[in-house]
């Protein structure tokens, strides 16, 4: 009987049963088990495939994002400038899909004709006149011209006469604007000529005017259309390389002021 009582050399006490009772393994048995060998090669191989599989997934957006939205803004465009001739072309029977927005661009290059000459000039400037005259109207067409005149070809209406590189806000860090005009600060010990610089700061019509001197405003080798870009593009097309074309300007050489808007 002692012999028996002993406990034979594949039994624990921890799974050791009296008779008459179901075997009961020990829980902490099985969690001291080593995982599988091939568990952590599989959980390894399934990161990579998810990292792998979103890094593609992403660099698609990133490739159709632009075509998308180029895509999109260009139908939206054709159709609505399709919809002003369109409707007379129906009414004549002739159903041609791009017709009408080939009738408006040659509609809109014939109107830069008609105001670039002295008839339209005239005409467009007693419209202008009748315009200023409407309360609230007022505003908005003058913030739209101000936003028009910025990207005018014409030279001796653009409201942005150069690209300028201003320090701000603090020394060694650098904020990109426009000059919009100068001014004459007159002083005690002289006069000092500064530059209305147009710092936008969140879209191009939203932004900040800052009086700089002349001599400490850096004017860098872009266009006007280029510094729009720049900030229309957040930055993104920003040039690698920016050198100044001058420092310091002559005192001779001074923006008109009768070109300001």
């Amino acid at each position: 009987m002692a012999d028996n009582k002993e406990l034979t050399p594949l039994q624990s006490p921890s799974t050791s049963t009296s008779p008459g009772q179901p075997h009961v393994e020990d829980p902490q048995h099985f969690s001291k088990s080593p995982l599988p060998p091939n568990s952590s090669t599989r959980k390894a191989c399934y990161a990579v495939l998810q990292s792998w599989v979103s890094t593609k997934f992403m660099t698609g957006c990133v490739v159709l994002f632009p075509v998308a939205v180029t895509f999109f803004v260009t139908w939206w465009f054709i159709q609505f400038f399709d919809g002003f001739f369109s409707p007379i072309y129906e009414r004549l029977g002739v159903e041609i899909f791009g017709l009408g927005f080939i009738t408006s661009l040659v509609f809109i290059f014939f109107i830069g004709i008609f105001a670039s000459s002295w008839m339209g000039s005239t005409v467009f400037w007693l419209g202008e006149w009748f315009i200023k005259r409407m309360p609230f109207i007022n505003n908005i067409y003058s913030a739209s011209k101000q936003i028009s005149a910025a990207i005018s070809p014409d030279q001796n209406t653009t409201a942005f006469k150069e690209v300028a590189i201003i320090r701000h806000p603090r020394l060694g860090e650098y904020a990109f604007g426009f000059i919009t005009s100068t001014v004459v600060l007159q002083k005690e010990n002289g006069d000092e000529e500064l530059c209305s610089v147009y710092v936008p700061t969140n879209h191009l019509y939203i932004g900040d005017v800052f009086l700089v001197n002349s001599a400490e405003i850096i004017r860098p080798n872009l266009s006007i259309r280029e510094g729009i870009e720049i900030i229309v593009s957040v930055g993104m097309s920003m040039p690698q390389v920016i050198s100044p074309l001058e420092r310091f300007r002559r005192p001779n050489d001074r923006i008109p002021l009768n070109g300001m808007i």
